[in-house]
């Protein structure tokens, strides 16, 4: 157990399963407070399951028994209201925001001109508007009290471009460009901004994606071929692995920039 909290709060998007469940446990072992954020049912799209509340429900138990607070957020990260709502929670229960880790995400394949306008639309909600309401809640506190980290979940599909992806590679690079300004504006207030770009992650939504596709996350990995490292994915401690340390002191001068965590993808 955890005998010291550091008394400071992270507030984590798509906290259920996969990335911001792994994230949320890695921060709580530095001693972090947990608010742990996720819409807790399915939805019409993508069609793989999301995180639920008994995720939500063992992840608390997971954090408490590493002796931080801990408290579970249902929340559509699309809805200006529930994430006022979720953030000012926050704000009463835990008394201050310090790492916002916006992970909330989803993917789905589609070529350009057959996806819906719905589809469309649902991609740039979750992705890149859900990041921003995020921001756009949790900024005042963060200048209020003069320090702060905002770490952005994009993927390689940030950085290049994607085939049959479009929508998704539209909403990360669109989240790229988000936090390059917002580390403009913020960096007088001691607030830094930092884009993270994993390539593929052993999570609940790539087996979703290779359930959608009529394959097994193996097929899927192997057509990709990208990775130079040999090996398929990487997993989600990995990716919690770089979120705590981008939020702590060791990267206090980071801001603005694009941690990548490809396994090498992105030099072929």
């Amino acid at each position: 157990m955890n005998q010291a909290t550091n008394g400071k709060v992270a507030l984590i998007t798509g906290a259920a399963h996969g990335q911001g469940r792994a994230t949320a446990i890695a921060l709580a072992h530095e001693g972090y407070h947990i608010a742990a954020l996720d819409i807790g049912h399915n939805v019409g799209y993508p069609t793989y399951s999301m995180g639920n509340n008994d995720d939500l429900m063992s992840l608390g138990k997971a954090c408490e028994g590493l002796g931080v607070k801990y408290i579970a957020l249902l929340a559509d990260v699309s809805k200006a209201d529930e994430v006022e709502a979720a953030v000012e929670k926050t704000i009463s229960t835990l008394g201050r925001v310090d790492v916002l880790f916006n992970n909330a995400g989803i993917c789905a394949y589609g070529l350009a001109h057959e996806l819906t306008e719905s589809e469309f639309d649902r991609m740039m909600d979750v992705n890149l508007k859900g990041s921003w309401l995020m921001a756009k809640y949790v900024i005042p506190h963060l200048i209020a009290q003069k320090s702060g980290v905002i770490i952005n979940n994009s993927s390689v599909g940030g950085l290049r471009g994607m085939n049959r992806l479009s929508h998704y590679a539209a909403s990360k690079w669109a989240l790229t460009g988000m936090t390059k300004s917002w580390a403009l504006e913020l960096a007088p207030h001691n607030v830094r901004v930092i884009s993270i770009h994993p390539t593929g992650v052993n999570t609940p939504m790539n087996d979703g994606l290779a359930e959608m596709e009529g394959k097994t996350p193996q097929e899927i990995a192997e057509a990709s071929a990208g990775n130079l490292l040999p090996v398929p994915w990487i997993e989600p401690e990995d990716v919690a692995q770089a979120v705590v340390y981008l939020s702590s002191e060791k990267a206090r001068y980071i801001t603005g920039s694009q941690f990548v965590l490809d396994a090498g993808l992105l030099t072929r």
